[in-house]
């Protein structure tokens, strides 16, 4: 990328995942983001990053010996953060709050730029203190005044120009509504601020599920002062009313991407009744292979070496990372399944399990070996029964079911590193994209999907991985989790199972195939190039 012919754009987003130590992430979204600016900063792109310091992170998640999940919480002091010297003010219930801005480029990542609240003698330590730990209420909200309108004047105040600005899913689009009010207080009308500031403004959403999108009241976000001198029917214009992120987001934006091609079209359906929207494209997820491609694996596909060699000496140091994290001894000779992601219904952990007259044989045998791992939302108790629910499996098969506790990117580096199979069965078409089974591929390790997310894109069935089911939809879960288990099992038993322990000339050459499909098409120069082409550069 030639950055002299390139716009500038700053990226905002709620949460970064750049190093399993630096807690600045949840999940899915923060690992996207993190992969997006080291992406930016290998190719040269002119991108800068916005967030904030936060200063305990998301939950740590334990087990307790009761079985179930807990949530523990802890400070954390990052000495390698650069200060900036230039401190924001926003308004949060009427009340000027300090936003310090600090700065880090330490993980080979473009400039990152980070805003904090916990400052000496302020009394607002608390917005910025806990990753998503207060549910959609007062603190998420002064968390995106802090985002969005804070993070609008710190690139003011850091003199850095920008041409466009990205909003990684809805929490920043308040920085919008601060562009409308520059736009306002230099004497343009609402009006044409709002379509001045739509030509500077670009969308991405993530969440496939209406109930999943964020909304507040109104009357919330004006005694929050979130409406930064905005009226109250210009704000209901822009959100509706309760005022919904994502429907502002699409009307403040000139173009929005879903996160994959089948994701776009469901997003397309979900909000066609949002009048004065953006078209949304589809531009798919990607990972940054040198953060997830283990050396090894990728010096054997390059130089045409014995994979299989290089996988099983992966393999054996994550049996060995499962041993010494939670004791239990697996066969590296076995099959071993991956399925690490967020605890959520729709990604149905438990569907192998949902016939145990059909799988418990191959459990009992040790011939099916699975690792789990993930977190539940503090707040959600339904995803931390699913948690509970996977420690009992592996508490009933301790030789074949293991469960890792504290989901992390340490971890999720290890399983896509060292499992067989990556196991992936969401209620299609929930999952936006999954780019956790990018990096499984990246390394080998191939896929056994449904057709949701990423995967029509990334499936050569048979050749790199493994779809299972026909892309079938039901408005009857039940319906749709009878069909794709029974497509499940089917896959499990007649194709997976025969080629792993009969077919290990076919195995590598799908693991050969695997890795270079994702270097082909889902690697972040893609990404990357998609975003300068269909959303950064204006046609």
């Amino acid at each position: 990328m030639n950055e002299q012919k390139l716009p500038a754009v700053a990226y905002f987003c709620m949460e970064y995942g750049l190093h399993s130590d630096f807690k600045m992430y949840a999940g899915g979204l923060g690992i996207l983001a993190g992969d997006y600016i080291k992406g930016a900063k290998d190719y040269g792109a002119p991108i800068v990053a916005v967030g904030i310091k936060w200063k305990q992170g998301y939950t740590d998640q334990r087990i307790g010996p009761d079985g179930k999940p807990y949530d523990t919480f802890e400070n954390r002091d990052y000495d390698f953060l650069e200060d900036t010297e230039v401190t924001v003010t926003v308004k949060v219930r009427s009340a000027d709050v300090r936003c310090k801005v600090w700065k880090t480029e330490k993980f080979g990542n473009a400039p990152l730029y980070l805003l904090d609240t916990d400052l000496p003698g302020s009394g607002s330590a608390w917005i910025t203190e806990r990753l998503y730990g207060g549910g959609f209420g007062e603190e998420r909200i002064a968390q995106e005044i802090v985002l969005g309108i804070g993070g609008v004047k710190a690139l003011r105040a850091l003199q850095i120009p920008v041409d466009v600005y990205h909003f990684n899913e809805g929490h920043a689009v308040l920085a919008a509504t601060e562009l409308i009010r520059e736009k306002m207080q230099s004497g343009l009308t609402f009006e044409a601020a709002w379509r001045q500031a739509r030509e500077e403004v670009v969308f991405t959403t993530h969440t496939p599920v209406k109930e999943g999108n964020e909304a507040h009241p109104l009357d919330l976000l004006e005694a929050m002062s979130a409406f930064n001198e905005l009226s109250r029917e210009q704000m209901e214009r822009i959100g509706g009313n309760p005022f919904n992120m994502t429907v502002a987001g699409l009307r403040l934006s000139r173009v929005s991407n879903g996160v994959a091609a089948l994701h776009a079209e469901t997003a397309n359906r979900m909000w066609r009744d949002v009048a004065g929207r953006s078209e949304i494209i589809g531009i798919t997820n990607a990972v940054h292979l040198p953060t997830w491609a283990d050396p090894r694996i990728v010096r054997a596909y390059e130089e045409g070496g014995d994979l299989w060699a290089v996988h099983m000496e992966l393999k054996r140091e994550l049996l060995e990372f499962i041993r010494e994290r939670c004791g239990a001894a697996l066969n590296p000779d076995r099959l071993l399944f991956g399925f690490s992601r967020r605890a959520a219904l729709y990604k149905r952990s438990e569907l192998i399990f949902s016939k145990p007259e059909v799988i418990a044989p191959y459990l009992e045998s040790g011939e099916i070996q699975i690792v789990f791992s993930g977190k539940a939302h503090p707040n959600d108790e339904a995803g931390k029964q699913i948690v509970a629910g996977l420690v009992a499996m592996a508490q009933k098969y301790p030789g074949s079911v293991v469960f890792l506790e504290n989901y992390d990117m340490t971890i999720g580096a290890m399983l896509t590193r060292g499992c067989d199979v990556w196991l992936n069965n969401p209620r299609r078409p929930l999952e936006a994209s999954g780019t956790s089974g990018m990096k499984a591929a990246a390394n080998g390790v191939l896929n056994c999907s449904i057709l949701d997310g990423w995967w029509p894109e990334g499936c050569l069935d048979g050749e790199n991985g493994w779809q299972f089911g026909d892309g079938y939809e039901a408005d009857d879960p039940a319906e749709a989790d009878r069909h794709d288990g029974e497509a499940l099992y089917d896959t499990l038993l007649n194709r997976v199972l025969p080629a792993y322990y009969g077919d290990r000339t076919q195995w590598v050459r799908m693991m050969r195939r695997s890795i270079e499909t994702i270097r082909q098409s889902f690697a972040t120069a893609r990404m990357l190039e998609e975003y300068y082409r269909k959303m950064y550069i204006r046609n």
